[in-house]
């Protein structure tokens, strides 16, 4: 009896149509079909590709139906609405200017919105402008504008009027690189009638009501933002004939980043004697939201709920706050080394620019507060960063290879560049020292090993000429194997150099192995301690302390003229781990990495006879 069955578990291709292919030689009805050599095998072949097409688009249409699967960007977008997160929009660029009108007369002096200001970078002229007016009296007879801030991009100005037969009228934001942060909505009350209503951004339903002029934002398929207003129960409704006006900035994103010299375009107020100072560059801008971060961020939005009590909510609502973070970290002002109650801290470090401008963690913190409950209140800081010097030797064996040892070498700095960059440099990232060194290990078949050691650093900042206390945290474990181990040596601990009050002489920092920093001079080779207690260093902690440091000057680093003292230790382990605001990077520019030809010959009655090694210590 022929078999009715046929097997559906496969979805490869060729089993699809081995399948087909042993149903039908089942069935009594072909049992002499010759299935290879016959047209039958393109029948066969069509049904195969068929079967394949839609098991691969039953399957793909599953992924997109959930958040953590799903590939196409606007279903990521949609499944991420379905739970109340609203992704970000293009974010320009912003800088803060402090802009004084040298030939202002009056009582008062207004900007008016939309002052141009130009820069260029990468010999690229972009214009920066103002998104509101801003009024001054004169203090001493100077009109001076402090701190403004100054968004890249083109105003742009939209109307609507609102149609109410048409049941499908959607109010979009024409462009996709709009930034959505400077979108202001006013509805004005008809053609004839001008009197207008500013509408505010919401994105939950607390507290509103039919009179509530709100609207909420929403990503479309199409990346283009839509409007959408309040139906007469949760905010207010629009009415037929008024009309909608929005205006916003288009950016060119990321591209102005890093301006730092502004010229004004226009006068102030008919003046034209003007004088602009950067008081920070130009920082933030960034693209619209990736898949990645929508995906991450969603959830983390919904579990807070529109209140900050975790710091995993501080997390997810600066992430959201302020697209532009490349990471960011939340803890409690009681878990710092000198504890701090009541205060949450946030360290955020930025994808473009290097720290926070004041004006933009003051936004940030204003933006928390609506989300914070009870007295809690939230702080803003910069990262920490400790950096990784790598000490490597590698061996390589020729005869493998037609690469010498400096191409190897530039090979390995690659290589060790892209894990710094997207592995490292981020508040959770552990340095793994094994991961590093196979990493070397791999860069070529031909390297047959490594030798790896590393030493941590950090930069102090001292006020110069004062006598302050200085604390350094590296938050790692320090290698102290016994009391007093390399007491005559230095220690464990060395330093750039610089001068203190009272002596002419460029002083350093080293410890006694027995937990006490040391202060000294050269005198030749000869070490000459001028204070043997400068401060402690806790060998567990990686806590250093510098007691009553009084700096008059700093010296050159590397040839270069510094404003830090550069701080270096040997950790007691390999791995290094971030805690709290700090981030672990590789400072490969003033690292040692050596490649050299293995010289070991295997099989001979020579071998390692005068082959040397290099220490691991």
């Amino acid at each position: 009896m022929a078999s009715t069955k046929l097997d559906i578990s496969e979805l490869d291709f060729d089993q699809l149509k081995s399948n087909l292919k042993s149903f039908l030689q089942s069935q009594s009805e072909f049992s002499d079909y010759n299935f290879e050599g016959s047209g039958f095998a393109v029948l066969l072949d069509v049904l195969a590709y068929n079967t394949h097409y839609l098991g691969f688009n039953a399957n793909m249409l599953a992924n997109e139906m959930y958040l953590d699967s799903a590939d196409v960007r606007a279903n990521v977008v949609s499944l991420a609405k379905m739970i109340g997160y609203t992704s970000a929009s293009a974010k320009a660029p912003v800088a803060s200017l402090d802009i004084t009108v040298n030939d202002a007369t009056g009582t008062t002096l207004t900007m008016d919105k939309g002052q141009t200001f130009t820069t260029s970078v990468d010999g690229t002229t972009y214009n920066f402008i103002t998104n509101t007016d801003l009024t001054i009296t004169p203090v001493d007879g100077v009109f001076k504008f402090s701190s403004v801030p100054v968004y890249e991009g083109t105003p742009i100005t939209f109307r609507y009027t609102v149609d109410s037969t048409d049941a499908d009228q959607k109010f979009l934001i024409p462009s996709v690189n709009a930034d959505t942060s400077t979108l202001r909505i006013r509805v004005q009350t008809s053609l004839t009638d001008t009197t207008s209503e500013t509408f505010t951004n919401v994105s939950g339903l607390t507290n509103l009501s039919d009179t509530s002029a709100v609207y909420f934002l929403s990503e479309t398929e199409t990346g283009k933002f839509q409007i959408t207003f309040g139906d007469g129960v949760l905010g207010k409704k629009l009415s037929n004939g008024n009309i909608v006006i929005l205006d916003y900035i288009v950016t060119n994103k990321d591209e102005a980043n890093g301006a730092s010299t502004f010229t004004p375009a226009g006068n102030i107020g008919n003046f034209s004697n003007l004088t602009v100072a950067t008081v920070s560059n130009a920082q933030g801008g960034s693209e619209p939201e990736s898949k990645e971060s929508i995906r991450y961020n969603a959830p983390l939005q919904y579990t807070a709920q529109d209140r900050a009590v975790t710091t995993s909510d501080y997390e997810g609502k600066v992430r959201s706050i302020y697209p532009n973070a490349q990471s960011v970290s939340a803890w409690g002002g009681e878990d710092d080394e000198t504890p701090i109650y009541g205060v949450v801290k946030i360290a955020i470090k930025a994808a473009s620019g290097s720290t926070l401008t004041t004006q933009t963690k003051s936004d940030i913190v204003s933006k928390l507060k609506e989300y914070n409950v009870g007295s809690v209140t939230p702080q803003i800081v910069d990262p920490e960063i400790t950096s990784i010097l790598l000490n490597t030797s590698a061996k390589y064996n020729a005869s493998a290879t037609t690469k010498d040892a400096e191409t190897l070498k530039a090979n390995i700095i690659t290589n060790l560049t892209n894990y710094n960059t997207s592995t490292l440099q981020k508040f959770d990232s552990v340095f793994r020292f094994s991961k590093v060194s196979t990493l070397i290990d791999g860069t070529d078949a031909s390297i047959l090993s490594n030798i790896t050691t590393i030493k941590i650093r950090k930069s102090l900042q001292p006020t110069i000429n004062s006598s302050l206390k200085y604390n350094i945290y590296f938050r790692n474990g320090l290698y102290n194997p016994h009391t007093g181990h390399n007491s005559t040596a230095g220690g464990i601990l060395t330093s750039t150099g610089f001068k203190v009050s009272g002596n002419t002489n460029e002083q350093f920092l080293d410890d006694d192995g027995n937990g006490n920093v040391r202060a000294y001079y050269l005198s030749g080779a000869t070490r000459v301690y001028t204070n043997s207690t400068q401060g402690t260093i806790d060998y567990t902690t990686g806590a250093i302390t510098i007691n009553s440091l009084q700096v008059t000057e700093i010296s050159n680093i590397r040839g270069s003229a510094s404003s830090v003292i550069e701080l270096t230790v040997q950790p007691a382990s390999n791995d290094i781990v971030p805690v709290r605001d700090q981030i672990i990077e590789l400072d490969i520019s003033n690292s040692t990495i050596s490649v050299q030809k293995d010289t070991f010959v295997a099989g001979s009655s020579d071998a390692g006879v005068g082959y040397t090694t290099t220490s691991a210590y």
